[in-house]
């Protein structure tokens, strides 16, 4: 059941005697986004008092045993999203709770030169509504389908695959890693330039989806409606290319401003990324580039940067599906890449994954130092060479298993950077981009995918206009995930390449039980099992599709077994699929 609410409390022990009152906004359902507006000092982006630096706001929802703490932020009007306002009085928290019943709140609200850094509790005064307690009720979620909201919030939990922890449901990922300047829409405001109009998706928007200022942001939001439904999971996004490659993408007031915040742009975000729990996309937030990542605090931990994170964290961290990486191709030091892990640690009240992207050829470099540690969950890898997606795949997997920490590995970037993967219309069947990348990283044990787009073709990495330049690369995605999610307990198997008889084919196995094999090529001499009887059935990776019975159905075993050859184009990649019969 939807359920909005406005209340207005009043604390009597505060030292004023005006009333103090809360807007709280939402859908009280468990996994939802619950929003507390307060009514405090009346300032603007650019006050002398600083809104962002001078005043810390956290709330603690308390239930039962457990403490949620979650730092807030400066909302101008409190609807600057629609009005483009720059100032007033309201500042905001979002929750959202992972238990049904009665939570309870706490507000601390206080104020000091540059507080929002120090995480001292007592430092600073107490200022206006600080103090203030209520409570609410939540219900279970009423959400189906693919909203994340039905999901719950995803996790890591000491596994190779991410985790839902409303449904149990493990995560493998199939999107869009093309265009990185994603948010360098035209209608948002402070945008500097008309880089991404996304016209081509107009169509795609749908009555009832939201918008902003009289009928912005249709087609941002019909881009993402199509790419949810080829069944896409996934969007690689900067929040920050000052000095990069696309420069039109910031959360400041404007690209030379380091410490205010774009009140009303980051508002319409909100908008965005709120569709996107609803279409089950996942949000791939990738906070620097290579280009960029000294220009905060030369790359350290200072105040730019714990400012930067703070509100990124405050406005964004309640939506369930997040992935942070720590950059793009990233050059920081490893005191540096740690120093941020621990921030997002401290200040993440949902611990949300953290990764971090780099150039090939530098992942030992990058990755070695960070395998064991306790606030880092994976590479997000960069093949120059996709044919060795599947063998880089492996290697991440096995080694941080080893290291004690299990890594989830995903593959977001595809190279040559010239290349990457073509418009259909150059390359539709997406055969080397199949069979290595894709297959690659799913058959190694990898958390999967997300499609970047090469520079020497339309619609590419940053000005990328319509996504059905690639719908047939959408579609073989969504047939790999497909298997994977209908046919196989992935999440309890391991890459097991050695038990082929011969090179160049992928195996997945939980051994005695199930058998994957990814023959690039449709042949392969055999597999080592098991000794016990299995079912064999085919799988097309070109059409997707249901299973297809192997000439042989039942196949007794005594510890080798003749794959045989697929039922149909014996040139092309397939699957084999072995399960014990019991």
């Amino acid at each position: 059941m939807r359920k909005t609410l406005i209340v207005i409390i009043c604390s009597a022990f505060l030292s004023c005697s005006l009333f103090r009152s809360v807007e709280m906004t939402g859908e009280l359902n468990k996994w939802h986004n619950v929003t507390l507006t307060f009514t405090g000092p009346d300032l603007s982006e650019q006050s002398g008092d600083n809104p962002f630096a001078d005043y810390r706001l956290e709330v603690s929802f308390s239930k039962g045993d457990k403490t949620v703490r979650v730092p807030g932020y400066y909302t101008a009007d409190g609807n600057a999203g629609e009005t483009g306002s720059d100032a007033g009085n309201k500042w905001r928290v979002h929750f959202m709770p992972d238990e049904a019943g009665t939570w309870e709140y706490n507000v601390s609200f206080r104020t000091g030169k540059d507080i929002a850094l120090n995480s001292d509790p007592k430092y600073g005064t107490p200022a206006a509504f600080d103090g203030q307690t209520g409570s609410f009720k939540i219900e279970e979620s009423d959400k189906t389908s693919r909203d994340f909201r039905a999901k719950g919030l995803l996790k890591y939990t000491g596994e190779h695959y991410l985790q839902f922890a409303g449904t149990g449901e493990y995560y493998l990922k199939g999107g869009a890693d093309s265009p990185e300047n994603f948010l360098a829409f035209f209608e948002f405001d402070g945008t500097p330039k008309a880089t991404h109009k996304y016209e081509p998706h107009a169509g795609d928007w749908k009555p009832g989806d939201p918008l902003w200022q009289n009928g912005k942001g249709k087609n941002i939001i019909g881009a993402l409606n199509y790419l949810a439904g080829k069944g896409m999971n996934s969007v690689y996004f900067l929040t920050m290319n000052v000095s990069g490659d696309g420069k039109d993408v910031w959360p400041w007031t404007n690209k030379n401003e380091r410490y205010r915040f774009d009140c009303s742009k980051l508002d319409q975000w909100e908008i965005v990324f709120s569709h996107m729990d609803r279409l089950g996309l996942l949000m791939h937030v990738i906070t620097q580039e290579t280009e960029n990542d000294t220009l905060l605090d030369n790359g350290d931990l200072g105040p730019q940067r714990k400012l930067y994170y703070r509100e990124l964290i405050a406005r964004f961290a309640h939506h369930p599906a997040i992935v942070w990486n720590l950059g793009e191709e990233n050059t920081n030091t490893d005191e540096q890449r740690l120093a941020y892990t621990e921030f997002f640690e401290k200040t993440d009240p949902y611990d949300h994954p953290l990764v971090v992207h780099t150039f090939p050829g530098q992942y030992d470099n990058v990755y070695s130092p960070l395998l064991g540690v306790k606030t880092f969950e994976g590479p997000s890898l960069q093949m120059g060479n996709m044919k060795e997606t599947h063998d880089e795949t492996i290697k991440w997997v096995n080694q941080s298993a080893s290291a004690g920490r299990k890594w989830f590995v995903c593959l977001d970037e595809i190279g040559p950077a010239k290349i990457g993967v073509k418009p259909d219309a150059d390359d539709y069947r997406h055969d080397d981009v199949r069979r290595h990348a894709l297959w690659g990283n799913l058959m190694g044990g990898g958390s999967g995918v997300e499609w970047y787009f090469g520079y020497s073709f339309p619609h590419n990495d940053l000005n990328c206009e319509d996504w059905r330049s690639r719908d047939h690369m959408w579609d073989l995605t969504r047939y790999a995930l497909e298997f994977f999610y209908n046919y196989l307990p992935f999440w309890e198997m391991k890459p097991a390449d050695d038990l082929l008889g011969g090179s160049g084919a992928y195996c997945f196995a939980k051994p005695g039980e199930i058998y994957a094999v990814y023959l690039p090529t449709g042949t392969v001499n055999g597999l080592n099992v098991l000794k016990g009887q299995y079912k064999k059935e085919w799988y097309n990776p070109r059409t997707g599709g249901q299973l297809i019975p192997g000439v042989k159905k039942d196949v007794t075993s005594d510890g080798f077994i003749q794959i045989g050859l697929p039922p149909a184009e014996l040139d092309k990649d397939w699957v084999v699929l072995l399960r014990e019969e019991k």
